[in-house]
């Protein structure tokens, strides 16, 4: 418990000192409180020390000093507080703190300090014990948890960054879109490219041989769905002949005519009137038509298609490049986390 000693020097002004323990072992600390009273419109000039109070007792700390008004602002109340200590045991006086206010000095009453040190029993040597031999301390789960979890976070973050790096060098968006369309049935879906064949006019006046090729390569799939055997890989008259197995030649005439037509245009660059392109375009539709198996409607519907469309934006591809800088940024951080929590537990 500390002891308060003031010493008022006259009525506008009062400086008292305390001390928080009058007895110390050696090393610990102690505070010292410095209390000044005056007038507001006095001027004040604290003790200036630096290291030490007296040879023995060793200044730690000044605090900054803390100003209260008091009296609606007539007076202050200065506070200061110094942390000592002292590494040599003794009693110790401390002098009065001198403190100058409009030039003229006031001080407080001199403190006193014991400093002790640890008794030893010289009578009983054997209760002194050397030092202890270095034991190694075994390895808890708090002392590598957190080295645990920000590698698997770099995993974590390895394979994101795997993944986001090839959609990137492949020209990919990060998420692919997917369209489920309805299965179409194998004339519905010969009839459907034609229409679109049809529609390209541009196609048909300008580019006869992409014409054609395009219309017996519709041709070619229906009949592989239609009637069971590779189409697109058999010559025009290799198809015509398998037909003729299963279908009266004079109803394949027109189709002849076609295919004929089509070897034509694409080896011998022939160029058919317009009237004879379209014709053949309504013989394909016909022949479809003809040949067509109408779905039974109580069968079970046909699986639907998954169309996959994978496009990107100047803008995704920033983003995703922005996504991986990002995570490299972050492994960086936790690699050097890592690495300091690793000299932490084993150095």
């Amino acid at each position: 418990m500390g002891v308060l000693l003031s010493l008022p020097m006259q009525a506008q002004v009062t400086v008292d000192a305390s001390i928080d323990s009058l007895e110390l072992l050696i090393g610990e600390q102690t505070d010292i409180h410095l209390e000044v009273s005056l007038d507001a419109k006095q001027r004040i000039q604290l003790p200036v020390l630096k290291d030490t109070i007296i040879k023995g007792i060793e200044i730690i700390d000044i605090a900054k000093p803390d100003t209260q008004m008091l009296n609606e602002g007539k007076r202050m109340l200065i506070k200061q507080k110094y942390t000592i200590t002292s590494f040599d045991s003794a009693l110790y006086y401390l002098p009065p703190f001198e403190v100058k206010v409009n030039d003229r000095s006031y001080a407080s009453k001199p403190l006193a300090l014991k400093v002790y040190s640890i008794p030893v029993d010289t009578l009983r040597p054997d209760q002194f014990f050397g030092p202890k031999d270095i034991h190694s301390v075994s390895i808890t789960w708090n002392d590598i948890r957190w080295i645990i979890w920000f590698a698997l976070m770099i995993l974590v973050l390895l394979t994101a960054g795997y993944y986001l790096f090839k959609r990137y060098r492949d020209n990919k968006p990060i998420i692919r879109r997917i369209h489920v369309e309805p299965k179409l049935s194998p004339h519905e879906q010969a009839l459907k490219d034609i229409e679109e064949i049809k529609a390209d006019r541009s196609l048909l006046q300008n580019d006869s041989k992409v014409y054609y090729t395009k219309l017996t390569e519709v041709l070619r799939n229906y009949m592989k769905e239609r009637f069971g055997f590779n189409a697109m890989e058999m010559t025009s008259s290799e198809i015509i002949s398998y037909l003729m197995e299963i279908k009266e030649q004079n109803a394949l005439s027109d189709l002849k005519s076609l295919f004929e037509t089509a070897d034509l245009v694409k080896f011998a660059k022939l160029d058919p009137l317009m009237n004879e392109n379209d014709k053949n375009l309504v013989n394909a539709v016909a022949f479809i038509n003809e040949t067509k198996i109408e779905p039974d409607p109580n069968a079970k519907p046909e699986p639907t298609e998954i169309t996959v469309v994978e496009k990107r934006s100047p803008k995704g591809r920033m983003i995703l490049l922005g996504c991986l800088i990002i995570i490299a940024i972050a492994i960086v951080v936790l690699i050097y986390l890592i690495i300091n929590n690793i000299i932490d537990v084993w150095f």
